[in-house]
Parts: C-alpha cells; structure tokens; sequence
C-alpha cells in the first residue's frame, strides 16, 4: 500500500511538471502558428479558379473562333450574363456564363481561331476572392507548332555552336522538308545554299521560294544538269516541247504573286465555310440522289399577290413556295422523314428550312409549324430569320431540326438547277425563275401566255423513290397553282 502511494504521488508530479513545459513552449514559440499559418493560406498557394472551356454550341461544332469578349478581367459575373461572342459552324453565338464570380483571366484572347471544344478559355473564382492571385494551370493541349519552333530556335541559340570543320563535314545530313526537297529538286538548286529557318535547323517550304526567288536562273542550271547525267549512251540535247504539248514538270506556285501564271493566294477559311464543305461532300457521296423536275403555273399567285398588295399585304412568291412545300408534306407524311444510322425516322412537325445566301456562306434557318401558319406569318418570319442570317445572330434552335429544304434562286435568273441534299433530311426543292411561254389552249385553238417555273426536287434514294417522288411533285403543283386551296389545308 505504501509503493502504491509513493508511485501515484510521483505520477501526479510529473505531469504537473509536464504541464508547465506545454506551455512555456507554447508562449515563447509562437512562430510556428504564423509559419503554418503562411504556408495554407491562399496568399501563398493562390486561387484555386473554375475554369470556362469553349463549349459545344451546335452538334456539329468542333472549334470555335473567339470573335469579342464582353466582359474584363475583374468584372463581376452572374450566372447568365453573356461572356463572350463564339463563332461557330453556323453563326456568331453568344456564349452565357453558368456560374457567378468573377472573370479573373482571359486565356484566349479575342481574333483566337480553331479552339478547339473543352479548351479553357477564361477562368473565374468566387466572389470575396483575390482574383489577381489566380493559379494558371498548366496547358492540357500541345503548344502550337509556332511556339515550338520559338523553343526550338532558342534552345538552338542558347546551345554552344559547333565548329566550322565538322557543319561543313555534315553537310549531307541537311533535314529538309518534303515540300522543300520538291521543290529544290524540281529547279535543280543545291539545298546548302537554302538558310534554314525551321526548328533544329530544318529547311522549310518558305526558305527554299526564298531561295528560288534569289537564284539567277533555276531553269538554265536544270537544263545544263540533264546532259551531264550519267549515261551508257550518249542522248540527243533536250528540246523545249512543241506548242500545245502538257510539260512533264508543272510550273510552281508561289503565294503573294497574282496574275502570273501558276500563282495562287492563300485565302483564310472560315469555320462555316469548313462545316459547309464537310458537310456537301458527306451528302454527295452518303446519300444516293435522285431528281425529278415539273414546271407550274404561277398566273394564279401573280394574281392574288397584285390583289393583296391593293391591301398593304407584301409577300413574296418565295413565301407561297414555302406554304406549298408545308401543305405537301401534311398530306404526303412518308415523304416528311429522315435518315438515322438505323434507318428511316417519320416526323411528327413539318419545320422548312430555308436557303439563305450570307457574306461568310449559306445556312438555312427554320420556318416552324409552316403548314399551320398563314403566308403573311410566314414571310413575316422568313424576313426576321433572313436578316438575323445574315446579321450572324440566329439562336442554335433557329437553324437546327429543319424536316425539307427549299433553295430559291430565281431571283438571279436561274431557270432550274438541282440542289444538294442537307443531311439527315430526304429532299429538297429547287426553285427557278419564272418565263412567260405561249401554249396553245386546245379548247379554242388559241395561243396564251403563261408564266411557268421550274422546280426540282433532290431526293434520297433510300427514302423517298421515283413514285412517291412523282407524286410529291404532282401535288406541290396542285397547292401552288390554286393558293385558295391552300388556305383551306
């Protein structure tokens, strides 16, 4: 009993000494509390930002190029104000923010071509945080290949220089580009006098034209080179092909030189005229096209145009085409379908897409519900979504989802011509101009002028065949030809 005493009174003693040695530590190393303090603070670390990539704003956009930026660095953003304008493959769409904060750095800047989709482009933090203290993650992406080179030529620069002796030695392992080594072997120039500008020493396109553009005569060296070749046989001096003969080499062509022969000038592409390109060749060589063609009697539209002008009531032909092509397709449903990957798809909506002609290419904004609409409603509408077109302002759902296709260029003059099909959809419709024609009436055996117009339907073999086809047209004429008809559909 008196161990166990002894052993508790040591006990109780050690840790009231422990106690005091707590806390002299804690009142003369206070520094260490600040030091780890510094070290997790933002201050020192830095913001830690959310990211705005460029998103998909049509559904066949796989870049975009960043037209303006309409907010700063510093501003404040709310969920839904407008972040900047994107031009994608259709149109200049403006892009909205999803979250509130503020836009603490531009990572592309404004005239930024070919981002491509889920490229950061700003970042933002939250509001109450330093936005100038933002961290910059590092590129996902690959640098651009100007910038590599920039890497490459300093490195190159920053490297000691070989000796003379041993680049003269090298001079066979000269790294050419295939467009330079084409090119200096078609005029016959030595590729040692070319000055390499690429990365490590590479010639490039550019420095072998340089090169071509400061030799004296390319073509006498070529031609003095031909008959020191080595041959078994001694052969006849060349002789300059005769008139009218195609020469075995092609002239060369050179950019930045207009009007000489074999020259052509670099013209930037747009990214709806890309789109464009993609997407006649995946329509011309995917889709089997079929054409039919009909002419119809436009005296009856003339007419009540004239009739509905006496009322301050403008529409145009097109718009009658429009309203035709609607009531058409509501009595013909198996011609208002699609194409899927797993085959045909019927259409419950009759959506026209219409052609219109812009400075940065074609696209084809939607008349919606066209069969239910009146012709006045819908040249109001055809008129809103044109100049919206050509303002390059449309909203993604105001071209996306058309069912038909119509293509009018009969105000160039055009009498008919066969039109492109716009995939998934299974027609369109080309429109021509209008010709006055005499045809003799065989009720009375007179003569008569009538105003006709020829239309050609472009359609998809796999869904809509010659027939049915047919009988679309036969129709369409029927609508058009009698419009009170088709203020009764």
């Amino acid at each position: 009993m008196a161990a166990s005493l002894r052993l508790g009174r040591q006990g109780v003693l050690f840790g009231l000494r422990l106690s005091h040695i707590n806390k002299y530590l804690g009142a003369t190393q206070p520094w260490q509390e600040n030091v780890r303090h510094l070290f997790i603070s933002q201050w020192s670390l830095g913001v830690s930002p959310l990211k705005v990539q460029m998103p998909a704003l049509s559904p066949t956009m796989e870049e975009g190029n960043i037209v303006k930026w309409l907010k700063k660095e510093g501003e404040v953003v709310s969920a839904g104000d407008a972040l900047c304008e994107i031009e994608t493959d259709k149109a200049v769409v403006t892009m909205e923010s999803n979250d509130d904060g503020i836009l603490a750095k531009i990572l592309m800047e404004e005239g930024s071509r070919s981002v491509r989709l889920g490229t950061p482009i700003a970042l933002m933090v939250e509001e109450g945080q330093d936005w100038k203290q933002v961290d910059i993650p590092p590129p996902d992406v690959a640098a651009p290949p100007s910038m590599q080179a920039a890497v490459a030529q300093f490195v190159q620069s920053a490297a000691p220089s070989p000796p003379p002796p041993p680049r003269s030695a090298t001079t066979a392992m000269l790294r050419l580009s295939p467009a330079a080594r084409h090119i200096l072997d078609t005029h016959g120039l030595d590729p040692k006098l070319a000055t390499p500008t690429g990365p490590r020493g590479l010639i490039t396109k550019e420095d072998a034209l340089n090169l071509l553009k400061t030799a004296p005569a390319p073509k006498a060296s070529q031609a003095m080179d031909a008959p020191t070749a080595p041959s078994p046989v001694p052969t006849p001096t060349v002789t300059p092909p005769p008139p009218g003969v195609r020469p075995n080499i092609p002239p060369l062509s050179i950019p930045g030189k207009p009007g000489a022969p074999g020259t052509f000038t670099e013209i930037p592409t747009s990214n709806i005229r890309r789109v464009i390109a993609q997407r006649l060749t995946q329509s011309k060589t995917t889709i089997p096209h079929a054409y039919a063609s009909i002419d119809c009697d436009m005296a009856a539209v003339m007419q009540l145009r004239k009739d509905l002008a006496k009322e301050q009531i403008k529409v145009s032909v097109n718009d009658f085409i429009i309203k035709a092509a609607a009531v058409t397709l509501k009595e013909m449903p198996e011609v208002n379908v699609t194409w899927s990957g797993d085959g045909p798809c019927a259409l419950d909506s009759i959506h026209i897409s219409v052609a219109v002609a812009t400075d940065k290419g074609l696209i084809t904004p939607i008349i919606k519900d066209a069969a239910n609409k009146g012709v006045q409603e819908i040249s109001t509408n055809a008129k809103a979504l044109a100049q919206k077109a050509r303002d390059g302002k449309l909203l993604p759902e105001e071209y996306q989802g058309g069912s038909f296709s119509i293509s009018n260029l009969g105000m160039f003059g055009i009498t008919g011509f066969s039109a492109v099909i716009n995939p998934p959809q299974a027609c369109i419709l080309a429109i021509g101009t209008s010709r006055a024609e005499l045809h003799l009436c065989e009720d009375n055996q007179t003569l008569r002028t009538q105003q006709l117009m020829t239309v050609t339907l472009s359609s998809d073999g796999r869904l809509v065949d010659d027939e049915l086809a047919s009988q679309f047209l036969d129709k369409f004429r029927a609508n058009l030809e009698r419009p009170q008809r088709m203020a009764l559909s």
